[in-house]
């Protein structure tokens, strides 16, 4: 059984499904996930990415359609279609409940991409030292850590790194989006939650139309993700610009793109690894950042930062966010060579850092040992 909750776990766990079924063509593959794992052959007994919140307090909402597939899942897990193993994606808050559920009923459990217990809620390693039987870590910083806190992991490298191998040249990615010409190409990453959009996208667009007042010949492209809808991009004003929106391909937006502004997330990840300088944005409620912001324990939310260790990229959040802030350091960066060079070169040190190709497959095998013992 396989369990993603979001876009990129749903990525993620294609990525995975995929290697299954090369190594293991008789296996069953059922769970929760999205359109990318419905088309490596997981059987979705619930499709939740669209149910994906962000924050803490913005996730009341949710809370019934997610509750109901932990219901139908769990009922899974001790029934007479239980699984051999549970590989739980990401999402933390559902997918730690279900490790408990799997457990309880002798399910052995795999977290793959498993909590940012290194940024925030160390405590969360007490509960997977009991529910979780093995961890697949994706950042070489990751198994010092859970071994020390006695909880076995293994490291197979960031599942990116085998998605972006088909991510297109920078060439096809313009053709493909029909960007020709020498005019700067700026690319709008606004997130796959809807709550994200509907908090960054304002901004991004005005900042854009600044943007387009000191070099009125710039394009401007917005990836649009599966989980949001086209009329949330809309909905966010912006009146002065021609943007551009483009469905399901974000990875050509990045490749064409001269810079980005994306939202904290693994697209942070992705840009970073294709070699695209970018801007980072986030934006919670109010009261959620004054809730689980004393919780954070590193300084920075990129992963591209958090991974190098240090800021490579600028981060504009919550109060720092304003469209003349993001539109000032868009500039900075645009009409600055160095600087980019600068992004680039290390960029080029993380993707090192996270593995090299095969990770669904060194994943898989980890998988299909532990179903077989």
């Amino acid at each position: 059984m396989l369990v993603a909750g979001e876009a990129s776990g749903d990525l993620h766990g294609a990525t995975l499904a995929r290697a299954l079924r090369a190594l293991a063509p008789g296996t069953r593959l059922y769970g929760m996930g999205g359109r990318a794992m419905a088309a490596e052959g997981v059987e979705l007994l619930v499709d939740a990415t669209g149910e994906a919140t962000v924050g803490g307090t913005e996730a009341v909402k949710g809370v019934p359609a997610l509750y109901r597939a932990y219901r139908r899942l769990r009922a899974t897990l001790g029934g007479p279609d239980r699984p051999d193993a549970l590989v739980i994606i990401d999402f933390p808050e559902f997918n730690l409940r279900l490790a408990r559920a799997a457990r309880r009923a002798g399910v052995a459990v795999v977290y793959f991409i498993p909590p940012q217990v290194w940024a925030w809620r160390p405590w969360r390693l007490r509960l997977m030292r009991r529910v979780v039987s093995l961890v697949l870590a994706v950042f070489p910083f990751e198994p010092p850590l859970y071994r020390r806190a006695g909880v076995p992991v293994a490291f197979v490298g960031h599942p990116l790194v085998d998605a972006l191998v088909e991510a297109p040249s920078r060439d096809d990615a313009r053709k493909r989006l029909g960007l020709d010409g020498d005019a700067p190409v700026i690319g709008l990453l606004p997130g796959s939650r809807r709550l994200e959009v509907e908090r960054v996208m304002p901004v991004m667009r005005q900042a854009a139309e600044l943007l387009a007042a000191r070099h009125p010949a710039a394009r401007f492209v917005i990836a649009q993700a599966p989980t949001v809808a086209r009329g949330t991009l809309e909905a966010s004003g912006g009146g002065g610009v021609a943007f551009t929106i483009v469905p399901s391909s974000a990875y050509a937006v990045m490749r064409a793109a001269d810079l980005l502004l994306v939202t904290s997330g693994t697209a942070t990840l992705e840009a970073a690894l294709l070699g695209t300088p970018m801007i980072v944005c986030y934006r919670l409620s109010r009261l959620t950042a004054a809730l689980f912001g004393p919780l954070v324990r590193v300084p920075w939310i990129s992963l591209a930062n958090i991974t190098l260790g240090r800021a490579v990229v600028p981060e504009l959040y919550q109060r720092r966010l304003s469209a003349p802030a993001l539109a000032r350091e868009a500039l900075a960066l645009l009409e600055s060579p160095a600087a980019l060079a600068a992004q680039r070169e290390a960029f080029a040190e993380l993707a090192g850092q996270l593995g090299v190709p095969g990770v669904g497959a060194r994943a898989a095998r980890q998988v299909l040992q532990l179903a077989a013992s």
